[in-house]
Parts: C-alpha cells; structure tokens; sequence
C-alpha cells in the first residue's frame, strides 16, 4: 500500500466517528486505531418491565420501584456502562487471556474489555484507577448501550 494511499485512510479515520480500521489488500494488511479516551458515563440504568395484567395496571408503578432500589444498594464501587451497542469480548482474540478480570488491578487508559459493533473492534478503557470486583457481562453476549460491564473499586 503506498504512502498516499495509507496517508488519506489516517485523515478518513481521525475526521470520522470510526475508531478504528482495518483493510487487508494483496501487498498487505494495515490497521489504523484512534487513541481518543473512550467516555464511559454513569448513568442510571433503564428499569424494563414487562406489561403489567390489567387488573393490576393501578398497583404496577409502585412495586416496580421497590425491587429496582435493593439491586442498586447491593452495587458497590463504580460501574463501567458500555458506551454502545455491540458484542461485548473479553479478550482481543478467542482463547487470549481476558484484558481484565476479577481481581484485576487497572489504571485509567486501560482496556477492559472488546466491544464489537458494525465489524468494528472497539477497546473500552477504564476511566478509573482501581481492582475489577465483578464482571457483569459474559463473553460474546450481545450488550445494549449502558449495560453494566464491570464494577471497580
């Protein structure tokens, strides 16, 4: 792949929302990454409940918030939600040691987990220093934006 070539696949990729890509041609095979700090934000997460009967459609509401504040209390340390939709990979590939496990020591910049969305690999770090205390999401299970990953502490 000659220079030009490469130069403008760099340009593409830092003017765009890719975060990372890779092209595999007869004479090679290049991979372009963005370093930019992957956000991870907290927030609360959606609460689904299936559709209540309708004699009970008046008393629904109030059990649902009940039983959603005993499963935030049991959380403790900080949650890591996932930036997106995707496949979610522990490993960067099948039968690789996971990029962090249970017990695991990690500082802030440090890849946590794959999450593949669109054929796009994308490493989501840790935004805080701290021990992996559990990990929320099994290998190769389709996540949903906000799903909790990790919880460190």
């Amino acid at each position: 792949m000659d220079l030009r070539k490469l130069k403008t696949l760099i340009d593409l990729v830092s003017e765009s929302n890719v975060s990372e890509l890779e092209i595999t041609e007869a004479d090679g095979k290049v991979r372009i990454v963005k370093q930019s700090p992957t956000q991870v934000v907290a927030m609360p997460a959606p609460v689904y409940a299936s559709a209540p009967a309708p004699a009970a459609a008046a008393g629904a509401p109030a059990a649902a918030a009940p039983a959603a504040a005993p499963a935030a209390a049991e959380i403790a340390g900080t949650v890591v939600k996932s930036p997106m939709v995707g496949t979610f990979y522990r490993a960067s590939n099948p039968g690789a040691k996971p990029l962090a496990d249970v017990g695991t020591t990690v500082k802030k910049g440090q890849a946590l987990c794959i999450i593949e969305a669109m054929k796009i690999m994308n490493e989501i770090e840790s935004e805080f220093d701290g021990t992996i205390t559990k990990v929320l999401a099994e290998n190769g299970q389709a996540i949903e934006y906000g799903q909790p990953l990790f919880i460190i502490e």
